[in-house]
């Protein structure tokens, strides 16, 4: 049987847990309301929905900070990449609905 000071540690980290992926959520939908406001802005002028100098420059700078962090970096960059990725879709979308001339990354 475990001990219920074991128990009790347990549900303090996975309280902790929890709260940690609630705020990355809310973390998450505010960085898209920011990209999609990004990607009205690149809709009216008529700018690509990828901008590859500044992805790997962000990529860059996330390493950087993970390693900082003392996180895997190429955990990170994978993160990355898959947001990125999600944006320029909703970049491509976003241009669709607007009558985009440019054609998706």
């Amino acid at each position: 049987m475990v001990e219920q000071d074991v128990r009790e540690k347990l549900h303090s980290y996975r309280q902790s847990i929890d709260n940690i992926d609630a705020a990355l959520v809310h973390m998450l939908a505010e960085r898209f309301r920011c990209t999609k406001e990004v990607g009205l802005l690149k809709a009216q002028y008529d700018l690509p929905p990828a901008d590859p100098a500044r992805e790997e420059y962000q990529i860059e700078r996330l390493r950087r900070l993970a390693k900082d962090a003392h996180l895997d970096p190429d955990f990170a960059e994978k993160f990355l990449n898959f947001v990125i990725r999600e944006v320029i879709r909703h970049h491509e979308a976003i241009a669709a609905e607007h009558g985009g001339t440019k054609q998706p990354a």
